[in-house]
Parts: structure tokens; C-alpha cells; sequence
């Protein structure tokens, strides 16, 4: 049995963050979106771990992790990836989920040492005419978490940056898994950051991007998370585009067709 270590590491602020790993060969780091962390993508991990090191940790402000910045800015998680990697070795392959899609890409656009970058449908927008939350959400976000209103911050992000209907949300609010997202809601204005949906991806960048890119969406997904899988591989050169049948966006709730396309790729 392949026994899973976990570890607190600290990065350039002072934040502390903590890092699973488990099996063995090369290093893959996973990194999941907007209400998840570490837990979320242990099930991928295990997945892989017969044949990488496979690193999970929890993004800066949720799970077991801190934040001891004064603000949010994406720099702060591409500093805690750079401290991953390091720890890791010096070199790794990423795996990043929807907003963690966008961090790896932007890990990637600032030159960390990374081998090859695996994203599942990165939440930016890509179309000019789909709807968009207003751009004044992330400093709503932010004033509703400095009142301590995490479920106002986790009802916002729902209904106006993923798009969930209220009613939706008003059952969601009565089901078991409520607390676990109002516990994640703290960092909830870096995904906005690192994605922000209030305006098209930034393809000048993106094309930049020097190392080996696999880029992979459901067909059951949304249309928009779909053409912005499809304009990442379209705009970084040589990238791969993969399309799973009948998945969604849910995908790491079932990652054992996830993980062989990862598996051979990072192979």
C-alpha cells in the first residue's frame, strides 16, 4: 500500500501550506479550483501514484493552508507553486482543475521550472458574447469576507461568476456539502483573480507559453469552460486537445479515465 506523506512547507510571505505526497517517479503536482483543495484531488492522486510522485496541497487560504499576505494577488499563488515545485525537487509536471487550470498556465507564462502542463477546462472567458459577472465582484467578495460573511461571499461566487441559479443555491444551502464550500469561501477572490471572468483570456500570453501543454474538457460541460479548453490548445503552440465523453466538469469525481489520459502524457 502507497502511504501518503504530508507536510507543511513555507513560502516566500510566510504562508504556510500543507502538502500531501504519494508513490513514486517523476513529480506531478495536482491543483484543484474554487472550492477545493487537497482532498478534492486525492482520488486523481491515488490514481497516478503507482507510477509519479504525486504532490497536493492546499491552496493558500483554505483546508490546512494560511494566508499571511495583506492582499490578494495572483503573484502570492504562483509563489506558493514556485515553493511546491521546489519542494518537490526543482522540476515538476501540473495537473491544475478550472481556476487551478489557470494557475498552472500562469505558473507556466512566468517561467517556473515546470515540465509539461495538463489543464481540465481553465475558467476564463473566451467568448466576448457569453455572459460575465460585473468586474467590481472581486472587491464585493473581498468586502463581504472582511464582514466575515462567508456564506454571502459563497452565494455571490456561485450566482454571479459560476452562474448558479438561486434556487439552486437555495438547495445547496440545505445539503451536507454547504459547510465545506462556506470553509473554502476565504479564498475565493484568488480564483476570481487569476480567472477574471469579466474579460477575455489573455491570448498574447498564453501563446508564450514554451513547454508541452495537454488541454482536455467533457462534452457534457458547459460551452463556455469547452471553448476555453479549445482556444488554450488552439493558441499555445503544439499544444494537445483532448475531448472525454460524457464528462462534465465534475470530472475529479471520477478520475480513473482522467488520470490515464494524464498518465500517458506526463509519461
Amino acid at each position: 500500500m502507497t502511504t501518503n506523506i504530508t507536510t507543511n512547507i513555507t513560502t516566500k510571505d510566510g504562508t504556510t501550506l500543507a502538502v500531501d505526497t504519494i508513490g513514486q517517479g517523476a513529480p506531478v503536482i495536482l491543483i484543484g479550483g474554487a472550492f477545493n483543495d487537497r482532498s478534492t484531488v486525492a482520488e486523481l492522486g491515488a490514481e497516478l501514484a503507482s507510477g509519479f510522485t504525486v504532490v497536493t496541497y492546499d491552496r493558500r487560504g483554505r483546508g490546512a493552508s494560511d494566508d499571511r499576505s495583506d492582499d490578494y494577488l495572483v503573484a502570492n499563488e504562483i509563489d506558493d507553486l514556485a515553493a511546491v515545485i521546489e519542494h518537490v525537487g526543482g522540476e515538476a509536471s501540473v495537473f491544475g482543475h478550472s481556476s487551478g487550470a489557470v494557475l498552472v498556465l500562469e505558473g507556466a507564462m512566468h517561467g517556473l521550472p515546470i515540465d509539461r502542463v495538463a489543464v481540465y477546462e481553465p475558467s476564463y472567458c473566451a467568448d466576448e458574447n457569453q455572459p460575465k459577472p460585473p468586474a467590481d465582484v472581486h472587491d464585493r467578495l473581498k468586502g463581504l469576507l472582511t464582514a466575515g460573511d462567508r456564506d454571502g461571499a459563497t452565494e455571490l461566487f456561485l450566482g454571479e461568476v459560476v452562474g448558479v441559479p438561486a434556487e439552486v443555491i437555495a438547495g445547496m444551502k440545505a445539503g451536507e456539502t454547504w459547510p465545506f464550500l462556506v470553509d473554502k469561501a476565504p479564498s475565493l477572490p484568488y480564483d476570481v483573480l487569476l480567472s477574471t471572468p469579466w474579460q477575455l483570456m489573455p491570448l498574447d500570453r498564453i501563446a508564450g507559453i514554451k513547454v508541452p501543454v495537454l488541454a482536455v474538457y467533457g462534452d457534457q460541460t458547459s460551452p463556455g469552460l469547452a471553448a476555453a479548453t479549445k482556444m488554450v490548445a488552439a493558441t499555445v503552440p503544439g499544444a494537445e486537445l483532448r475531448v472525454m465523453a460524457g464528462e462534465d466538469h465534475a470530472v475529479l469525481q471520477r478520475p480513473t479515465a482522467l488520470a490515464a489520459i494524464l498518465a500517458k502524457f506526463f509519461g
